[in-house]
């Protein structure tokens, strides 16, 4: 299992990487724009990630233990693995670490906000149809790929909130590495590493999604 965590942080940070660039870019360009609009489209990014996020991650699990074993699926325990793997670390991916980084760069609006809670009525539900669909018809790629480049967007209008206008090449710079950090792990566990620890043959726990 090491070295499947290993080889999946080594394969994403490139499209990571590129992820958090074009999102520096993004923070250039939309800099200016109220706080109400960076709120309003932080809460379509968030969503959007925990349904992409729960149907790659039920969608991994469901392949690896139920497809490869030719065994129905335990729908109970897909749900819990697609509920905590995408509300958990989307939560830590786009709302906690960001926090973070607003609060060690001391921008003058940071605030905590928790997308399940907050927003329980939009986040939750969406969890909940992502892995419907990976139950139904299990799919990694696409979402997987999605997943990264919306919760680097969605990360970086968490920190747009909290900025108040333009900032200076080192805040920014503090900032790429505050978006690279917040979506490179926490994606690879929440999609490939997390539903993989459950998978009770771990012998075909060795291929990307």
């Amino acid at each position: 299992m090491l070295k499947v965590i290993v080889h999946e942080l080594k394969s994403h940070s490139p499209f990571t990487l590129f992820g958090a660039l074009f999102g520096i870019a993004l923070m250039v360009a939309f800099q200016n724009i109220p706080e109400g609009v960076a709120y309003n489209t932080f809460y379509v990014l968030h969503p959007l990630h925990v349904f992409l996020s729960a149907l790659t991650t039920a969608s991994m699990y469901h392949r690896h233990q139920c497809e490869k074993s030719k065994k129905k699926c335990n729908i109970w325990m897909l749900l819990l693995i697609g509920y905590v793997g995408s509300i958990g670390i989307a939560t830590l991916s786009d709302c906690v670490i960001p926090y973070l980084g607003e609060t060690l760069l001391n921008m003058p609006h940071r605030e905590l906000h928790i997308g399940f809670i907050e927003k329980w009525w939009i986040v939750n539900p969406l969890a909940i149809v992502g892995i419907a669909i990976a139950y139904f018809k299990p799919m990694t790629k696409f979402p997987h790929g999605a997943h990264v480049l919306i919760s680097t967007w969605a990360s970086l209008f968490h920190m747009i909130m909290a900025a108040d206008g333009p900032l200076g090449i080192s805040v920014y710079i503090c900032v790429f590495f505050f978006l690279f950090l917040a979506v490179w792990m926490p994606c690879c566990v929440s999609d490939i590493i997390f539903p993989l620890l459950f998978v009770k043959d771990d012998k075909h726990a060795n291929c990307s999604c």
